[in-house]
């Protein structure tokens, strides 16, 4: 029986900072046609500013795999208080964005409790663990597909999945002048770099210092050359600089990747969504990803189904930026790979065209509006009957 005049609470569970923005964006856009919406959940700051009631600010502890395991006492807890949470109070509909080895367990407990699930950024199960495609399959009832391959992916797997465009993008209605963007005139002496060292305290602390030691051999050589550094929030803009070296210099900005990258002539960069938003930008660039060496042979590479790591790489599905991932201690192939894109006027060119016709596949007009018509569609079915789980 059809429900008149009742507000509906939505939870929604973000652990890292990109996670809390996409979140933060998708309240907005549900909001603007669905005011009657409550949302609770856990996250940071920017779903807290969009107006969600936070049960735990958990996004400043997010991690990378290899270190996870010093937290695990804490998201165990979280776990077990989430889960009682569904017990005793009336929710509509669960949104788990990103983080899949912590949203698994959200999803889980909002299955026993009876509630449906949507998760927003799909696990990347055609890279690895892919047998995990049975718990996604018993515990999401939609996925919001962030990459444009993963929706036939995902859906030959039996999983109810869209792509919805990549929420990196939806603040790239930037006005770039970059279409046309040639190095004919290029001067490597003066060229300007950014530095894209990641979100996650983890990446920071693994490639920050990697990242520095770069920069520093290119001012030898490139003396005029300017850097500038990303950082995702004032917190972590904190910690890059406690942890910059005396003999390094940098300018610091907030402003989103994208941006920077479109005043940049080559980035440097953390694997993972920088990435993406410097190919929007059409920024050549070197990717990077920190491991255990012992852990990468002995797991990592057994693990890995795909033929690239980094997402434009995968995407391209050729060698379209250099990519050292694993990268264990040396920086010297990390420099000669910079010397060699840098020198080549052509190649810089190329890769730039390539990398700005790779990002259009990617945009889907808006991420967090096409979510939010995913959301009121399914809370629609709700008002006409109970959600069957």
């Amino acid at each position: 029986m059809q429900e008149k005049n009742r507000s509906y609470k939505i939870f929604i569970s973000a652990a890292e900072p990109s996670a809390d923005a996409h979140c933060a964006a998708l309240i907005t856009a549900i909001n603007k046609s669905r005011p009657d919406i409550e949302f609770v959940g856990i996250g940071g700051p920017k779903m807290a500013s969009a107006g969600c009631q936070l049960l735990e600010s958990n996004v400043a502890k997010a991690t990378m795999a290899y270190n996870a395991f010093g937290h695990i006492g804490y998201y165990y807890k979280l776990i077990r208080r989430i889960s009682a949470f569904f017990k005793r109070n009336k929710l509509d509909l669960v949104i788990v964005c990103d983080s899949p080895a912590f949203n698994f367990h959200i999803a889980k407990a909002a299955k026993k409790a009876g509630l449906k699930t949507i998760f927003y950024v799909a696990p990347q199960l055609w890279a690895w663990a892919g047998w995990r495609i049975r718990k996604l399959r018993r515990y999401c009832n939609k996925l919001c597909c962030i990459l444009p391959f993963e929706q036939e992916w995902f859906n030959k797997k039996g999983v109810d999945a869209i792509f919805v465009g990549n929420p990196l993008l939806d603040a790239s209605e930037i006005n770039i002048s970059i279409s046309n963007r040639n190095y004919d005139n290029f001067e490597p002496q003066r060229a300007i770099f950014v530095l894209l060292p990641g979100s996650r305290t983890a990446e920071i602390a693994s490639l920050w210092l990697p990242m520095q030691k770069i920069a520093i051999r290119l001012k030898q050589i490139y003396h005029n050359s300017g850097f500038i550094t990303v950082a995702v929030d004032n917190d972590r803009l904190q910690l890059l600089k406690s942890k910059q070296l005396s003999d390094f210099d940098c300018r610091y900005s907030l402003e989103p990747v994208i941006e920077n990258t479109a005043k940049a002539d080559f980035a440097i960069s953390a694997s993972g969504s920088a990435t993406l938003q410097a190919a929007a930008a059409g920024c050549p660039m070197v990717v990077m990803y920190h491991s255990s060496r012992m852990l990468w042979h002995l797991i990592g590479r057994w693990l890995i189904k795909t033929k690239y790591l980094s997402l434009v790489n995968i995407l391209a599905d050729r060698s379209l930026v250099p990519e050292f991932m694993p990268y264990f201690s040396s920086i010297e192939p990390i420099l000669e790979s910079i010397h060699q894109v840098l020198n080549d006027k052509e190649r810089l060119t190329f890769a730039s065209r390539e990398l700005l016709s790779l990002s259009e596949q990617l945009n889907g007009d808006n991420a967090a509006r096409k979510v939010a018509d995913v959301v009121t569609e399914m809370l629609s079915r709700h008002e006409t009957g109970p959600l069957q789980v």
